[in-house]
């Protein structure tokens, strides 16, 4: 029940690596990670403010990972291959309900875990919203594990060579080509511009059905693996030759992506510039697409593809050139992704509560922070009975300090001055004597008022660690998944505190 198992261990399943710089970007913006609550990250190492709560670069225990994937069942692979993959992938979700993707690699891939744990820093740093990002790292033994975002709509390679209702619409195509290449272009200013084995199995497509590029291609298989898995139809020439991946590979790779864009098929290079010199493009193009594409868009994407199919390296076009070409073709920018692919958009409000709510229910599930404020002050420390015995000798004056910070909080919550009431609250949690869930949930709320949403999460869940069946603990970890965009967990929440309450007035401790 609830999101908190792993801080009922007192253990903190994202901890950093204090050697590391925490200089993490986004999206042209910068944030800068110091372990705390201020600076850009807020507690639980969830970047603010900076377009959709990555987390911060972690390195997760193998427990954790075992938890989030039920001890890697098959039954959680999702990797294409399935459990044929030399290096299979997972899906899981962690305690806090993010779900996760989990890149299990073969015993001894990096032998060195000190190598493997730089590399991933190095990719962890990255943060676009055109990668599925990487989150962390596990090395345990001889175990080595990537963990990224989770993309839940599926991969090119499934909407263009295994669709079912829809193939992909040409201005989709348009779009995939383009956001690849705008990953592509900010992982190469970024000073990572290798991506080993560039393919259709690579392009991930998001909640809202934007396409991203996975951040496992930015790091090899294994040390001494090689960088390509594919047919060897589809590898670099110059790959062949010596066995090194370049930014120009990488580019040959793309060539191979739109190849694939156009035509629905996955053609072999040297067939389709074939083709391309014959003047055969509309042979090249997907029969599905007849009539329902521009010819001149279709022109400067084969042009395109041909230059980055080039046998010379040199000749082919930079990641810049890449963005340039295809930024103009780009004529329907207001159309969400999810409609071009023909899928549902995720939930934008968490769903009707199952059961009847209480006043603080109603205010939680219509986020109105002043309502739920009003309430908790009404509320006072009423639900704090019985969660501290204190022996008389307890009483020093340590406590009483304490007891000043907590009268301090309170003060500056019915006043409304909600960062002084997150300090003092904050001095009486670090002294640890005694434990309070209002404490937590007031700061809790504070955090929300104050825009910091996945700080809020992590004290509404230490509130149900002290208090397991209260039910605003509940409810104020279903506001803070809403404001963090998980609605339907923000829903599952809502109705658990209200079976909680309806389970109270039949008879157990005093709402």
């Amino acid at each position: 029940m609830g999101c908190c198992q792993s801080l009922c261990s007192g253990k903190n399943p994202l901890v950093k690596d204090p050697t590391q710089p925490q200089q993490l970007t986004h999206g042209g913006s910068t944030a800068v990670d110091n372990g705390g609550i201020g600076g850009g990250v807020a507690a639980g190492g969830v970047v603010v403010g900076t377009g959709g709560g990555i987390p911060s670069f972690s390195e997760f225990s193998l427990a954790d990972l075992k938890s989030a994937t039920t001890n890697f069942s098959s039954d959680n692979i999702v990797s294409e291959s399935g459990e044929k993959a030399p290096n299979l992938v997972y899906k899981g979700r962690l305690q806090n309900r993010r779900w996760i993707a989990v890149k299990k690699f073969t015993k001894m891939a990096w032998p060195d875990p000190k190598q493997f744990a730089e590399e991933a820093w190095g990719v962890g740093k990255l943060r676009h919203n055109r990668l599925a990002n990487l989150i962390g790292y596990c090395c345990d033994g001889d175990e080595r594990l990537l963990v990224a975002e989770f993309m839940p709509n599926d991969t090119l390679a499934k909407h263009l060579f295994h669709w079912e209702n829809q193939t992909i619409e040409w201005a989709m195509r348009l779009r995939v080509g383009y956001y690849i290449a705008e990953a592509l272009d900010y992982c190469s200013t970024e000073g990572r511009p290798l991506y080993h084995d560039l393919n259709a199995y690579r392009v991930l497509f998001d909640e809202d059905g934007d396409p991203r590029l996975s951040c496992f291609g930015l790091m090899k298989n294994s040390r001494d693996g090689k960088s390509y898995s594919t047919n060897l139809a589809y590898t670099p020439p110059e790959y062949l030759r010596n066995g090194r991946v370049t930014p120009e590979s990488v580019t040959y790779s793309f060539g191979t992506v739109l190849l694939d864009l156009l035509s629905g098929k996955h053609i072999p290079p040297s067939h389709a510039l074939d083709m391309i010199r014959g003047k055969n493009i509309i042979l090249l193009m997907d029969s599905h697409l007849e009539g329902k594409f521009s010819t001149e868009e279709a022109t400067v994407v084969v042009e395109l593809a041909s230059q980055c199919l080039q046998y010379e390296p040199r000749e082919r076009p930079n990641t810049k050139d890449l963005v340039a070409t295809l930024a103009p073709l780009q004529t329907k920018s207001d159309l969400p992704s999810y409609v071009m692919l023909g899928i549902k958009k995720h939930e934008e409000a968490p769903a009707t509560p199952q059961r009847p709510l209480s006043p603080l229910g109603e205010a939680c599930s219509r986020l109105d922070l002043t309502a739920i404020h009003q309430i908790l002050v009404m509320t006072h420390y009423r639900d704090d009975e019985g969660t501290n015995e204190l022996s008389f000798q307890e009483w020093t004056q340590q406590m009483k300090d304490m007891l000043d910070a907590r009268k301090r909080g309170d003060l500056a919550f019915r006043e409304k001055d909600f960062k002084t009431a997150i300090d003092c609250y904050s001095q009486f949690i670090d002294v640890g004597t005694m434990v309070s869930p209002t404490v937590f949930g007031r700061r809790s709320l504070c955090y929300l008022l104050c825009d910091q949403p996945d700080a809020a999460l992590r004290d509404a869940m230490q509130a149900q660690c002290v208090y397991p069946d209260w039910p605003t603990a509940f409810y104020m970890q279903s506001v803070a998944l809403a404001k963090l965009n998980m609605n339907t967990d923000a829903a599952d929440m809502l109705n658990e505190a209200a079976q909680l309450e309806e389970k109270r007035q039949r008879g157990g401790k005093g709402s």
